[in-house]
């Protein structure tokens, strides 16, 4: 279900609600219904109208950056068998299950 948010000109708050496409909401009543949150001392029929807001993208980030960032990718290929796709230096292509050699060398990758 989409998020909307609402704001209202009698007490100055902007509320987020969740509903259907099709539902209207006019009142700060029944904002408040819908965003499960207390009326307060605001008039019931308060009138609400509806904020446009910048939707949130996600972009697919791409084992090159990963890597770059510090991030270690584990891509399971067998039982037991992980390949590390953001590799670097000496540390093995291949996780395997019970080999500690195999392991990727996170305590290089984090600092305080």
């Amino acid at each position: 279900m989409p998020s909307y948010d609402y704001f209202c000109e009698a007490n100055g708050r902007t509320v987020e609600a969740r509903h259907p496409m099709g539902a209207t909401i006019e009142t700060w009543g029944e904002l408040c219904y819908a965003a499960q949150v207390p009326i307060g001392e605001t008039d019931f029929m308060a009138p609400v109208r509806k904020v446009l807001t910048a939707p949130g993208i996600s972009l697919p980030t791409g084992n090159s950056k990963l890597k770059e960032v510090g991030f270690t990718k584990l891509v399971k290929r067998d039982d037991g068998v992980y390949e590390n796709v953001t590799r670097s230096g000496s540390e093995s292509r291949y996780m395997k299950a019970g080999d500690a050699d195999t392991v990727p060398h996170v305590h290089k990758k984090v600092g305080d």
